[in-house]
């Protein structure tokens, strides 16, 4: 069982931008959910803990090794599927992972290609072996993504927006390969997409501005606005107007008109009904209306 911890990190890039903010989170095996707006931080937090780039303040282990004083050692039990992931086109699957492999320090010719037929079979890609990568759908190369990350057994996998164009059955495949590969490690799935996290992750937080703005269970942080949201259509004139005298967390379109959720301690009347919170909700009023929900 590996444990990752992460205390206090903080990074703000030169053009003065706080990527992190006193970022704390600590993660045994499983799947965890990083959910977040574009421009929250979790692009800058995956590099950092890839070792791509350095913090400016704060400490990161895993298990023993700490990842910023020992980046060669994290590296070696590190898979790292990042949010775009080139691959050599007009080589086929077996030599790009193989050639990834030589990379980690895999030279027993053998030996590497026991563990690439065995991640071409993991991954389901064992029959599309000698084909060239540039024939293969969006799905597929993810696929190819996810077997070169698990080369050398790793502890921590990073995987950074991984289903963005995907179709909904390329997706339903990722999802069941993540599933499978984190019952054995540590894999941290950062994404904006909220269905990821809602299908794949035991354990979630959510982030904006560099900061953590909730971490538990997605169970739990639904569990915590049940009886507090309602929704109503509305007109597209009214928006401001409510948007002064309720706390919206969301307002998407309905039938061409705009219908909203918001967050309240009592019913808030005025042809409101109350409704399931879901996930989606959790996001949006943790990034939208967190100043009323603190």
């Amino acid at each position: 069982m590996a444990t990752l911890k992460i205390n206090n990190l903080s990074k703000t890039y030169p053009n003065g931008v706080k990527a992190l903010d006193n970022v704390n989170i600590e993660l045994e095996n499983g799947m965890f959910g990083l959910l977040g707006p574009n421009g929250a931080g979790k692009s800058s937090l995956m590099r950092t803990l890839a070792t791509l780039q350095e913090a400016d303040s704060g400490t990161a282990t895993l298990d023993d090794i700490d990842i910023f004083r020992q980046p060669a050692e994290l590296r070696k039990v590190l898979g790292y599927l990042p949010q775009e992931f080139g691959v050599y086109p007009r080589i086929t699957a077996e030599q790009v992972l193989d050639h990834l492999a030589i990379l980690k320090g895999y030279t027993k010719s053998k030996e590497r290609k026991e563990m690439v037929n065995y991640l071409l079979d993991k991954v389901n890609l064992y029959d599309k072996r000698k084909k060239n990568v540039k024939s293969f759908s969006g799905g597929m190369k993810q696929r190819i993504g996810i077997a070169q990350a698990l080369i050398g057994n790793p502890k921590l996998i990073i995987v950074d927006e991984p289903t963005a164009g995907l179709d909904p059955g390329e997706r339903n495949r990722f999802y069941n390969l993540l599933a499978n590969v984190g019952k054995e490690v540590i894999v941290i799935l950062s994404t904006h997409i909220v269905d990821d996290v809602r299908e794949l992750c035991t354990k979630m937080a959510i982030m904006n501005f560099g900061q953590i703005v909730y971490q538990g269970s997605p169970q739990e942080s639904i569990d915590e606005l049940k009886g507090k949201v309602y929704q109503k259509i509305v007109s597209h004139e009214s928006l401001k107007e409510y948007a002064e005298n309720y706390a919206i967390i969301s307002n998407k379109m309905v039938g061409g008109q705009p219908l909203i959720h918001v967050f309240s301690e009592v019913h808030p009347e005025n042809g409101f009904e109350q409704v399931q919170p879901n996930l989606e909700d959790v996001f949006f009023s943790k990034i939208n209306t967190a100043n009323v929900l603190v």
